[in-house]
């Protein structure tokens, strides 16, 4: 099902950079992302890490590591179960699509994270172990900027390990690179990512590929009350994290029903904003969420039209849905942000111009920003298979936009296709086979004209493509 990403790992290769900001971070998310790290995991200097170690590497810089005394990884792990990955702490078979927020050098961030249903069987000296497959893919300001499968198997005392990732890492919409990618057995050991019986002091190496990655992780807090998308958390855990070929520490908060909760290094901060099933709400989706997400729908059809006047009703209409349902106090904080500054952008101002200043590509961009971050928010009460494929209705509409602009980017129309492959590969297994046939081709064809830089083919291509997914049912 991946096989398309494989062929293509090393195309493209170039020297990684970010991309101008397309949107802004408002102030309100980026404080509150800054409060949850500042209040879950505190600072940490190099005094805290205990004695110097080796160094993974003889070029690295010299930055103190644990001693042995201090390991919880120098272990010899057996497997039985390894796929039933129930560590608290970490519970990766339980975290079945996650939504983290944050921002980098300033740039708005936002990761989605999904359980895939195919595991992978890793030889480790000549020892095969069965590892769970979680897909990570991030996007700053809006577009495409790394992608990685991770690799975790849970060992029969209950520590959680960490055999590899596969890593995209995208510029202008293609693969610049695949920096920080490794497996365990070809590269070196496995890592540990969990301890079972976490305790202050207690160290263990969830990278350790000799100049490639490492890092190192010292319980610094347990028993920690964060504040989760939901209330109150109690039992989180800081460890603070030694790269030491970058020369840094990262302090990383994880919460027992989400894992990796909190993290960040200087300005660059990320936080967990919704996971399921932890956050997961009985009864169906809010009509008020409903509403939004219809109304964006109609919102980017009437400014495609022209019709202005229909605009400001919905918008109208959607703001007024969106008071009501933030009433409730049920509403997650950082995605009542995400919302709040969607609705924002779709209303338009000066730097960003769309309904009010009837700016038509804004007001169609600003209304698929709007639908995303509705589908966000109705992860609480769907399957996650349902919002992925509401997510890739959202990124056939944005490469028809893309693709139909006087200015096209063939970058942007890369990283549109780059973006429907990956959430493509998880909803195509609950696709039936026949719609997956007739949409397979298509998707191969933009892929081709993504790659040839060819905007016209992809302009021709991509309203028929549209329609294919708008007409896509989830049967199994």
């Amino acid at each position: 099902m991946y096989l398309h990403h494989y062929l293509r790992r090393d195309a493209h290769r170039s020297r990684r950079t970010l991309r101008p900001s397309r949107r802004l971070l408002g102030g309100c998310l980026a404080a509150a992302l800054a409060a949850a790290a500042c209040s879950d995991s505190g600072s940490s200097n190099a005094a805290d890490q205990g004695s110097t170690d080796a160094a993974p590497a003889s070029d690295t810089p010299s930055q103190p590591t644990a001693p042995d005394s201090q390991r919880a990884d120098l272990v010899e792990p057996t497997f039985s179960v390894p796929t039933t990955v129930d560590n608290p702490l970490f519970p990766i078979s339980d975290l079945h699509s996650a939504i983290l927020l944050g921002n980098d050098e300033g740039n708005p961030l936002r990761i989605e994270t999904v359980l895939l249903p195919e595991p992978k069987v890793i030889d480790v000296g000549g020892q095969k172990v069965e590892t769970l497959v979680s897909q990570f893919v991030s996007y700053l300001d809006g577009r495409i900027h790394e992608v990685a499968l991770d690799w975790y198997a849970q060992d029969d005392a209950g520590n959680v390990w960490y055999f590899g990732e596969d890593v995209f890492n995208y510029e202008d919409g293609v693969v610049a690179d695949t920096d920080g990618t490794w497996i365990a057995g070809d590269d070196g050991p496995p890592g540990m990512i969990m301890p079972a019986d976490p305790q202050i002091g207690q160290a263990y190496r969830p990278e350790n590929i000799p100049d490639l990655v490492f890092e190192e992780v010292t319980v610094k807090t347990l028993d920690l009350t964060v504040d989760g998308p939901r209330g109150p958390v109690p039992g989180a855990m800081v460890g603070t994290e030694n790269h030491l070929l970058e020369g840094n520490y990262e302090d990383k908060t994880f919460a027992p029903g989400y894992g990796e909760f909190a993290s960040g290094v200087g300005a660059n901060l990320e936080a967990l904003a919704l996971a399921v099933p932890t956050d997961a709400q009985p009864g169906g989706v809010p009509p008020e969420l409903e509403a939004i997400q219809r109304g964006a729908g109609e919102v980017f059809a009437a400014a495609d039209s022209g019709d202005w006047e229909a605009a400001r009703r919905l918008l109208d209409a959607m703001i007024a849905a969106w008071e009501v349902h933030r009433a409730t106090g049920t509403v997650p904080p950082l995605l009542d942000v995400q919302m709040g500054q969607a609705l924002d952008a779709l209303r338009g101002n000066a730097l960003m111009p769309a309904v009010h200043d009837r700016n038509p590509e804004g007001a169609r961009n600003a209304a698929l920003d709007v639908e995303m971050a509705a589908l966000d928010l109705e992860l609480q009460y769907r399957p996650p298979a349902e919002v992925d494929l509401g997510r890739l209705n959202v990124w056939a509409n944005q490469l028809a936009l893309d693709s139909a602009s006087d200015e096209a980017d063939a970058g942007h129309i890369a990283g549109d296709v780059s973006s429907i492959e990956w959430v493509w590969d998880r909803v195509a297994h609950h696709i039936d086979q026949a719609d997956v046939d007739e949409v397979a081709p298509q998707l191969e064809d933009l892929r081709a004209a993504a790659d040839d830089e060819d905007t016209d083919v992809a302009a021709e291509a991509a309203p028929r493509f549209v329609d294919s997914v708008a007409g896509l049912q989830l049967t199994r």
